[in-house]
């Protein structure tokens, strides 16, 4: 064998090794994105079962608002739709309904004290409130993870297995903002 079929071959097994630290790199992005992912789903899972006990809670109280326990189940039902079809933009958007609506019943509360002084209501609402607070954490990671993700995908020569591969960008995972909210529920619901 020539020195120069040497180097050659040498130069080959390298790019072939570096190519496959660069796939495998990729695969672990894409994987820790999914896994950051089925975290925020365990966690919207756990807090979709609450929220109908918190309604009925609330409906004990028959002078409380039925308008805003109907926009809660309302948005309810757009995010586990939205989580369902894993449509992220659409989860958002329906998240921003549901924390908006889950706002107002707990406003609203205060304004009855027999609900506040409700054991029952006052475990849920502790519940919903840990569980709110641990989807935002778990979506800090899925951002940051989707962000790594997306950053690798469009770097030199990364993106040149990315694509050959068919890596696709992900979607952040962005809550409209209570004020937003609270514009869209006026859009949907014509109040």
């Amino acid at each position: 064998m020539s020195v120069s079929s040497a180097l050659l071959l040498g130069i080959v097994v390298v790019a072939l090794a570096y190519g496959v630290v660069i796939y495998n790199g990729l695969v672990r992005l894409k994987h820790n994105v999914a896994k950051a992912w089925a975290n925020i789903d365990v966690l919207l899972k756990q807090r979709h079962d609450e929220v109908p006990k918190l309604i009925e809670v609330c409906k004990q109280y028959r002078q409380f608002e039925s308008e805003t326990l109907a926009r809660v189940t309302e948005a309810r039902a757009r995010v586990a739709a939205a989580r369902e079809q894993h449509d992220l933009p659409a989860l958002g958007a329906a998240e921003g309904l549901l924390r908006g609506g889950l706002g107002q019943i707990f406003a609203v509360a205060e304004a009855y004290p027999e609900l506040k002084a409700n054991e029952h209501f006052m475990q849920l609402q502790s519940r919903i409130t840990a569980l709110e607070n641990g989807i935002a954490d778990r979506r800090e990671w899925y951002n940051e993870s989707v962000n790594l993700h997306n950053v690798r995908i469009e770097q030199f020569p990364d993106l040149l297995l990315a694509r050959l591969f068919q890596f696709p960008p992900q979607p952040l995972l962005e809550f409209a903002s209570v004020e937003k909210a609270d514009v869209d529920v006026k859009a949907l619901f014509g109040t």
